[in-house]
C-alpha cells in the first residue's frame, strides 16, 4: 500500500499538469542552522515540506525553523524528510515537533551504524506511527510539485530522468573511496516545478555522486543545486556530477567554520597526489569556475578562507561567528513560467533569473 500511494502521487502530479495550469509560486527557504541543513519548501498549493532540521544546540535551530514557518504562514508542516541520522540534520527535530505539528515523516529506514543508533531512536520517538521509509524511485507527495527520490539507503534510481543520458565526462573522471556509511545512505531528492528543478543531495559523497551520474547521468540538468556536504567539496562535488547537472545557481548551506573552506583531511588523503596540499579555497574555486553558473549564494561568509574565495557580499546571508549570528535565511520564489527570484534575508537584496 505504501508504494502504491507514493506512485499515485507521481500520477496525480502529472495529471494536474495536464488538466490545469499551475498557479502561484513555489517558495524555498534555506534556513540558517550554522552549517547544518534545514530547507523549507512551500508549494503553490500551500502544502509544505521540511528537509532536515539542523542541530539540537539550545533549541536554536528549531526556533529559527519555526520562525520561518510562521513567516510563511504555515500552521503545520505537511511532510518532514530526514536525509540521514547525523546530528546536524536531525538534532532540531524533537524541539521543533513541540512548536508546530508535523503530519508525516520520511526516512531511509532503520539500518545505521552503532554510533548513529541513538539519533535513530530519537527520530523514531518523534515520528511514531507517521513514518514512511522511501526508496530510490519513490515520489514524496507534495501537491503541485514533484518530489522524486533519487537516492536512499545507498541505492539509486535505475533509469535516467528527463534530460539524462550518457555522461562522457565519466571516461576520465577521478574516483574516490566512499565516505562513512551514514552519509552514503542519505535521501537525495529532485524537486520539479515546471521548468524549474532543485536538487538536494544533502551529504552524499563523491563516490555516491558518481553512482548517480556515471556512466549514465540519471539526473539531467538542474536549476538550483544545494551544494553537497555543506560546500565541503574535497569529498563531494565530483566533476562528473557537476558537469552532468550543469547547475544554473548554487546555494551553499555552510556555517562560518563548516562546509565551504573546510579542509577535509580524510577526503583529501584519498584524492590525487597533486591535491595533497590543497588550500581552503579549493571548494569555492571548483564551483566558481563551473561553466554556466550564474551565481553562488552562501548561508555564511566562510571564515576558514580568505575573503576573495567567497561570493559577493550581497549574496551572503550571515557574516559573523556563531555566537553573534542572527540566523538570516535565503529564499527562492519560483513562478509557474520558470522565472525565479532569490532574496537575501539579511539585507533584502534580490536577483531574478529564468530557469534554462
Amino acid at each position: 500500500m505504501r508504494r502504491v500511494l507514493l506512485r499515485l502521487g507521481a500520477f496525480l502530479f502529472a495529471l494536474a499538469g495536464i488538466v490545469s495550469a499551475q498557479s502561484g509560486n513555489l517558495d524555498i527557504y534555506w534556513i540558517d542552522v550554522e552549517g547544518g541543513a534545514a530547507t523549507l519548501i512551500v508549494a503553490p498549493s500551500g502544502e509544505s515540506l521540511l528537509y532536515d532540521a539542523g542541530y539540537a544546540v539550545d533549541d536554536r535551530d528549531a526556533k529559527r525553523i519555526h520562525a520561518v514557518t510562521q513567516q510563511a504562514g504555515l500552521k503545520k508542516i505537511d511532510a518532514f524528510v530526514l536525509s540521514h541520522y547525523h546530528g546536524d540534520h536531525v538534532g532540531g527535530l524533537p524541539a521543533l515537533a513541540k512548536m508546530i505539528p508535523i503530519d508525516r515523516f520520511f526516512d531511509h529506514g532503520d539500518v545505521v551504524e552503532e554510533v548513529d543508533r541513538e539519533r535513530l531512536e530519537i527520530y523514531r520517538k518523534v515520528a511514531g506511527g507517521k513514518r514512511t521509509t522511501v526508496m530510490a524511485g519513490d515520489v514524496i507527495p507534495l501537491k503541485g510539485v514533484q518530489v522524486q527520490v533519487v537516492a536512499s539507503d545507498a541505492a539509486f534510481i535505475a533509469k535516467p530522468l528527463s534530460g539524462g543520458g550518457p555522461n562522457p565526462i565519466c571516461a576520465t573522471a577521478e574516483r574516490k573511496a566512499p565516505a562513512a556509511p551514514e552519509n552514503g545512505r542519505t535521501i537525495g531528492a529532485l524537486f520539479t516545478y515546471g521548468k524549474f528543478k532543485f536538487l538536494d543531495l544533502a551529504d552524499l559523497d563523491w563516490a555516491n555522486e558518481m553512482a548517480l551520474t556515471c556512466p549514465i547521468n540519471k539526473l539531467g540538468t538542474v536549476t538550483i543545486w544545494q551544494a553537497d556536504r555543506h560546500g565541503s567539496l574535497h569529498g563531494a562535488g565530483a566533476p562528473a556530477l557537476l558537469g552532468a547537472i550543469k547547475p544554473q545557481v548554487i546555494v551553499v548551506n555552510n556555517g562560518p567554520r563548516k562546509g565551504l573552506g573546510q579542509v577535509d583531511k580524510n577526503a583529501r588523503s584519498l584524492t590525487h597526489p597533486a591535491l595533497q596540499n590543497v588550500s581552503p579555497s579549493y571548494s569555492y574555486e571548483k564551483i566558481a569556475k563551473l561553466p554556466g553558473v550564474e551565481d553562488i549564494w552562501q548561508g555564511h561568509l566562510s571564515l576558514l578562507t580568505d575573503r576573495e574565495h567567497n561570493t559577493s557580499d550581497n549574496l551572503i546571508a550571515n557574516f559573523g561567528e556563531t555566537p553573534e549570528c542572527q540566523g538570516h535565511w535565503i529564499k527562492a520564489s519560483v513562478a509557474p513560467d520558470g522565472r525565479f527570484t532569490i532574496t537575501n534575508g539579511r539585507n533584502g537584496f534580490s536577483k531574478t533569473y529564468r530557469a534554462r
